[in-house]
């Protein structure tokens, strides 16, 4: 007789996890649009108030979720917190360069490589089995973004691509880095990525005579961001993925993807390329499959671990 309360309580879990990692999706999804409407700040001045705001946002909610200091929490991140943050700070500047230099589209979808090149440093770093179908998954992958970045070629764009790459990649180590200690919790290591962000761009504002000084308006944007951007989509995330295998996790992730070239097309007028829409379209697909054919491996979850 209990089985069946169980069951219940474990599928209004998993449907509560979906909605709050959909929820994680949309709150990320407003980088595009939120960068688009700060209107002189440089890609260091946004990285240096963002985090402002992101930091401080991370270690109060790292507070009241654990029991004494919260740098204790940070402390036991140790050196894989201190990798995962400084790649993780390397991907907050290639998003917002992209971004700044390319279409929210384009940028997005090459975004949208970073479970690839984790599985890519997973074999080579962790010496972790990668299925065939992700192999697969890889290689259409690969075609997806070589589309992209000729059109970014023949746009003149490909700086923004390679920063796009850029940050998946450091997306990738950054979580290499927390499954080399198996690390489960992330927000001390993204809290640490805020604490060298602001350092960073901190220092090449002051090095570079770019004024800590900005409109409002670009000063608001960015400290919101920190908060309600970046910061609200962790918690949200961190809170459903509990409930949900990976494999779903991984297809939900896929809509941050297409909700962020939405909004800029809804409220900037902003379209993409044919070339970002297919090779985009290509990675998606791969990016699908591969989450699809991880689910059949395994049941949905049925207990709260």
């Amino acid at each position: 007789m209990s089985i069946l309360p169980n069951t219940r309580d474990s599928t209004a879990a998993y449907r509560r996890g979906v909605v709050l990692v959909l929820l994680a999706g949309v709150c990320w999804s407003s980088a595009g649009l939120g960068i688009r409407l700060i209107e002189t700040a440089s890609v260091w001045q946004i990285l240096f108030y963002r985090s402002l705001a992101l930091a401080p946002f991370l270690l109060l909610v790292i507070t009241l979720r654990g029991q004494g200091s919260p740098f204790r929490a940070v402390r036991a991140a140790g050196v894989s917190g201190i990798v995962g943050g400084g790649a993780l700070s390397v991907a907050f500047f290639g998003a917002i360069f992209s971004i700044q230099t390319t279409t929210v589209a384009n940028a997005v979808f090459l975004f949208a490589a970073a479970p690839f090149m984790t599985a890519a440093l997973g074999i080579a770093i962790l010496r972790e089995p990668v299925r065939g179908a992700t192999w697969i998954a890889m290689t259409v992958a690969i075609g997806g973004i070589a589309v992209m970045v000729t059109g970014g070629f023949a746009l003149g764009r490909w700086v923004g691509n390679a920063a796009a790459l850029a940050s998946a990649l450091g997306f990738a180590v950054f979580t290499i880095a927390l499954r080399w200690k198996k690390t489960e919790d992330m927000m001390p290591a993204v809290f640490l990525a805020g604490v060298f962000s602001i350092i960073v761009a901190g220092a090449v504002c002051v090095a570079t005579d770019q004024p800590f000084l900005l409109p409002a308006r670009d000063v608001a944007i960015a400290l919101g961001m920190g908060v309600f951007q970046v910061g609200a989509g962790l918690v949200l995330y961190t809170a459903g993925s509990k409930a949900i295998p990976a494999g779903e996790l991984a297809l939900l992730s896929t809509g941050e993807v297409v909700l962020s070239p939405l909004w800029v097309w809804l409220f900037l007028s902003e379209t993409a390329s044919l070339y970002t829409l297919g090779g985009g379209a290509i990675l998606l697909a791969a990016l699908a499959g591969n989450a699809i054919s991880g689910m059949r491996r395994k049941p949905l979850p049925v207990a709260m671990g």
